[in-house]
């Protein structure tokens, strides 16, 4: 076994495996996106992948954090390199009109039936991992260390990365050195995006009912309404961003759901609503929401309600931050592999993902210090599609793209999918091969 890398042409290793592969990859990536599951039902997908990885030689373990799978590839001695893919969908009707479009339907918590759909490319994401897995047993003779492949469960409400973690990730397998991964976003199919240092946003859901007393809409003396209550709190959030945060951070607070009453002449005993809050700093994301509830809490006792309101979080994640020296180590080999104009400047997003919770070991919930993280975008839009958008900017035409969770947006063409492959693949061996 070599690991001098003097000799090795990385790039044409990985492109004549994925060549070898590739037609096994894509028939995965239909299979999985005909089937979506819900976060933490996931049992055929997890099982597909499962099958796939220990058909490749890999050590596979199943059923880790509920449906994860961790599967290993140890090859001597060096480091371990972490990848890692997601497998939930959403409950969304997909509208994309492709043969192999899902038609499935599951049973939500709420006890309700519901479409699904893979609408934020966690197949793709899942199918890549599996890509990548044939290309580094590939050409195993020209790397050392071992590859951990994470195939998660319930990215979308931000509950599967500690499932794991809190099913001893780190105690049963190997602890990584290194935590790659990546995600499609509306950017030019055959792209690569990179962003060192804060790159998506903290999030918190939080649930709030309001309490009255119910009564007669032609008598509100004798009762205490808790509509008026909730329109008051919804107005007055509004004044933290503009009060209480300096103006040279970002953060969001959104009002997405207000439920109360069943018609107009009844004044309801409840009001219940549910706040998006998103932030770039975890520290000043946690006194954001205790403002909330300070808010919520004074504008109750200011209208009378009878009972202390009630909090509920449904679920919440910590901002993502890149390593820089990591980002710029892997942005290397992305750069040899792809050349320097496949690359692109990531801007940083509000949206949220849990993967930042295999790096941070204290909220992660694992001992020691820190892991460094990077996870960078793969452009899912056809060229001909790109060309044809308005827009100079990378960030000023995925404006004018569907985006991950619409019911029209697919990133699974074959570009997207092979430069998943070897994005994977080629930050893999940045560590293992050198």
């Amino acid at each position: 076994m070599t690991t001098q890398t003097d000799h090795f042409d990385v790039k044409g290793a990985i492109g004549a495996q994925v060549e070898a592969t590739f037609d096994d990859i894509q028939s995965l990536y239909q299979q999985l996106h005909q089937s979506p599951e819900l976060p933490f039902q996931e049992h055929k997908t997890s099982a597909r992948l499962a099958e796939a990885l220990e058909e490749l030689g890999y050590e596979v373990t199943r059923g880790v954090g509920g449906t994860g799978v961790v599967a290993l590839l140890r090859n001597g001695e060096g480091p371990t390199v972490m990848l890692r893919g997601d497998m939930d969908a959403l409950p969304i009707k997909e509208e994309t009109g492709l043969d192999f479009a899902s038609r499935e339907t599951a049973v939500a918590e709420d006890g309700n039936e519901v479409p699904l759909m893979h609408a934020c490319g966690h197949d793709l994401h899942s199918s890549c991992v599996v890509g990548a897995a044939a290309v580094m047993a590939g050409v195993r003779a020209h790397w050392s260390g071992t590859l951990m492949l994470i195939c998660q469960p319930a990215e979308e409400i931000f509950g599967g990365a500690r499932a794991m973690l809190d099913d001893g990730l780190y105690t049963r397998f190997p602890r990584p050195d290194v935590v790659l991964g990546q995600h499609n976003m509306p950017a030019l199919a055959g792209t690569v995006g990179h962003i060192a240092g804060g790159a998506m946003a903290a999030c918190t859901n939080l649930a709030v009912k309001i309490h009255g007393a119910g009564g007669h809409g032609s008598m509100p003396a004798q009762a205490v309404d808790p509509v008026v209550i909730a329109a008051h709190v919804v107005t007055r959030l509004q004044t933290i961003v503009s009060r209480e945060v300096p103006p040279e951070e970002t953060v969001v607070v959104t009002v997405g759901k207000l439920h109360a009453g069943t018609q107009a002449n009844i004044i309801p005993h409840s009001a219940e609503l549910e706040i998006n809050i998103r932030s770039f700093d975890n520290t000043l994301h946690t006194r954001v929401v205790d403002a909330i509830e300070r808010i919520i809490r004074a504008e109750c006792e200011a209208g009378r309600s009878p009972t202390p309101p009630e909090f509920r979080v449904l679920n919440e994640t910590i901002s993502l931050h890149n390593d820089a020296t990591a980002v710029e180590r892997v942005r290397r080999a992305h750069a040899e592999h792809f050349g320097e104009a496949s690359l692109y400047a990531m801007p940083r997003l509000n949206g949220s993902e849990d993967f930042p919770f295999f790096g941070n070991a204290e909220a992660g919930g694992f001992g020691g210090e820190d892991i460094p993280c990077v996870y960078w975008f793969i452009g899912a839009t056809p060229e001909s599609r790109w060309v044809e958008t308005p827009g100079t900017s990378v960030a000023e035409k995925m404006r004018q793209l569907e985006m991950p969770h619409s019911p029209y947006y697919f990133p699974g063409n074959p570009v997207t999918l092979r430069t998943g492959i070897e994005a994977m693949a080629a930050g893999a061996l940045a560590y293992l091969a050198s």
